[in-house]
């Protein structure tokens, strides 16, 4: 019976996981594609294109609310509260942190996006799986293997590679000027969500301590309050604010589309969010930033047929590396799962000798 109550509950585990690792690939490559056509088609606002990626949080509301009053109603045995939770003080103290540093990773993604092709930009945020492992290193008690350092060496070197295309790769017609400034700004935003994700993790462990959905909720809801409110008042303090009109009326595919690319962008955006933050309490930031990673081909490939992004020679080999470097992860991964199924195996074993040890005595 015992056997069967943990097969279910291994099911549901990997049921959960599959979910949100579902919601991080669709929300993290329609939103990135939605960005670009924003750019493409008369978009110009790097304020609005970054307020879009935080702005959707209030569509979670309702579901939150349901989730509160349900809590309420019924009693959940599966959720582990400590008895030394964090004051209400430490965890604003959180949620303002993460989204103040979400502000800035947003606005700068958002320059990238601007100045680079998707595919590029796509291949050189996949190293923020590499910047993951190192916070995680410092803030998680990540033990670097052979194959973690290799995925970091090979995700390191995919990135530097593109700064060697030439300007005729380049299908946004930029100059090398503003390409280099959209690598920096793409290459830092990667280096700061790597370091939020480590963040979150152990914000999960030492303040939040709980495991449930609610605070995963929590921690969506709140940091993209402050981040949207921070990048709200760079979108009137700049005077972006003042284009927008003039910018929907002369957008290419029309006034409705405006809208309704930057709303899609808005939820896309808040589904990748649930996905990201629901892996980092169920398995790890690092796992959650493999899954945003392995979703990092898709992006190029769908670029080059909507946008007519050009896949060259080191792009090419950009692709491969950074694919063996995420594989390289995941086979650590799989390794470490099979030492923690051993060491369960033989758990129960050990305790049942001891006891007969025991009793023998």
């Amino acid at each position: 019976m015992n056997g069967s109550i943990m097969t279910n509950k291994k099911r549901i585990y990997y049921i959960k996981v599959a979910i949100y690792a579902a919601l991080v690939l669709v929300g993290q490559s329609s939103a990135t594609l939605l960005g670009r056509l924003y750019y493409e088609k008369g978009g110009k606002s790097k304020w609005m294109a970054t307020v879009v990626q935080l702005a959707g949080f209030p569509i979670l509301l309702p579901y939150y609310f349901f989730i509160l009053s349900s809590k309420k109603l019924t009693t959940n045995n599966n959720i582990i509260v400590d008895p030394n939770q964090s004051s209400t003080y430490m965890l604003a103290f959180v949620y303002v942190s993460i989204g103040l540093i979400s502000a800035l990773i947003c606005y700068l993604y958002s320059l990238g996006l601007m100045y680079l092709p998707v595919s590029t930009f796509t291949l050189i945020g996949s190293s923020q799986l590499g910047f993951n492992a190192l916070f995680s290193y410092f803030l998680n008690s990540l033990k670097f293997t052979p194959f973690i350092i290799n995925s970091l060496v090979l995700l390191t070197i995919s990135s530097s590679l593109l700064m060697f295309q030439s300007e005729s790769s380049n299908s946004t017609n930029v100059s090398k000027k503003m390409y280099s400034i959209g690598f920096i700004c793409t290459l830092v935003a990667s280096a700061g969500y790597g370091l939020i994700l480590s963040l979150t993790q152990l914000a999960f462990k030492k303040v939040v301590k709980r495991q449930n959905f609610k605070s995963v909720m929590d921690m969506i809801i709140y940091q993209q309050m402050v981040a949207t409110c921070i990048t709200l008042v760079g979108l009137f303090a700049s005077g972006e604010w003042n284009g927008i009109k003039n910018e929907m009326e002369d957008y290419e595919l029309g006034k409705a589309s405006y809208v309704l690319d930057l709303t899609f962008i808005a939820i896309t955006w808040q589904v990748f969010s649930i996905g990201c933050v629901g892996l980092i309490f169920e398995v790890s930031s690092l796992f959650s930033n493999a899954i945003s990673v392995l979703g990092m081909p898709i992006v190029p490939i769908l670029a080059v047929v909507f946008f007519q992004d050009k896949m060259h020679g080191i792009k090419a080999i950009s692709m491969v590396l950074a694919v063996w470097g995420f594989i390289s992860y995941v086979y650590q991964q799989y390794l470490d799962e099979n030492d923690v199924i051993t060491e369960t195996r033989n758990t129960p074993h050990i305790s049942k000798h001891s006891s007969t040890l025991e009793e023998g005595n």
